[in-house]
């Protein structure tokens, strides 16, 4: 069977450089759905890799794309991250691994995600930052690229932020991580270990990878009724008559 790009993917992450992306992205995922509630949890795309083993929802489902090789994983769909089949209003947790990078068409990708979670739902995604020194082939000609080869584009997070804000999602947070350089042997990267606390510390934004949570909003309804009039009480005053007897009789005295 030909391999297709998410298997090329599934495949770099188990690389030198691959598997110390998947260590940042694993601890970051993990701290955010072990306090994420709900009854239906979903990750879209790389099935090899399980990204809610520490989620406590129960309904755990993975998507795969059509022709990517079996994974030892249960719940198992296969379907395209931009036509999810899923019921509108119905996940309460998304986790895309690298999705819109992947995805032929991003913008439909995120309006998926937006139908299908419910409101207050959690989606959390990673991708690699064109702002880095990972990031760097694409504007330093005759630079060999380190990152695999993805169909779509590589985005920065300000851009995804902006993004999701226009889907009334809520911006919980953004985490950078993977500050050293691209090695391709474990030796060279223990030596440039140091740089991911100078980075997070000096260069945020210069992080190989980040991460993006974010909650769906729903604006509150506010239930208009018909305006009744108030018909207002009318205070019935006695009558006081004066009569012309009492008049004169006063007016003699």
């Amino acid at each position: 069977m030909e391999q297709t790009l998410n298997d090329q993917f599934a495949q770099w992450l188990e690389t030198v450089p691959g598997r110390y992306v998947r260590a940042w992205e694993q601890a970051g995922i993990d701290a955010e759905v072990v306090n994420t509630f709900g009854y239906h949890a979903i990750q879209i795309g790389l099935p090899h890799w399980d990204l809610l083993a520490h989620s406590r929802i129960s309904c755990k489902v993975c998507t795969a794309q059509a022709g990517v090789l079996p994974a030892q994983q249960k719940n198992l769909v296969y379907a395209e991250p931009e036509h999810l089949p899923f019921d509108t209003q119905s996940i309460d947790l998304l986790i895309l691994p690298h999705t819109l990078e992947s995805a032929s068409d991003p913008h439909q990708v995120l309006r998926e995600a937006e139908r299908v979670l419910v409101p207050e739902g959690r989606i959390i995604l990673t991708g690699f930052n064109p702002l880095s020194l990972w990031g760097a082939h694409d504007w330093i000609p005759g630079l060999e690229r380190g990152t695999p080869t993805l169909p779509g584009d590589v985005m920065s997070p300000l851009r995804l932020r902006d993004w999701l804000k226009l889907l009334s999602f809520d911006v919980q947070g953004t985490q950078m991580g993977c500050y050293a350089p691209l090695c391709r042997q474990q030796v060279w990267l223990d030596r440039w270990s140091w740089m991911e606390q100078s980075g997070a510390r000096w260069w945020s934004f210069a992080g190989a990878v980040y991460m993006i949570s974010a909650v769906k909003r729903t604006p509150a309804l506010r239930m208009v009724g018909p305006k009744w009039k108030k018909n207002r009480r009318r205070v019935r005053r006695p009558m006081v008559v004066a009569g012309r007897a009492a008049d004169e009789g006063i007016s003699k005295t």
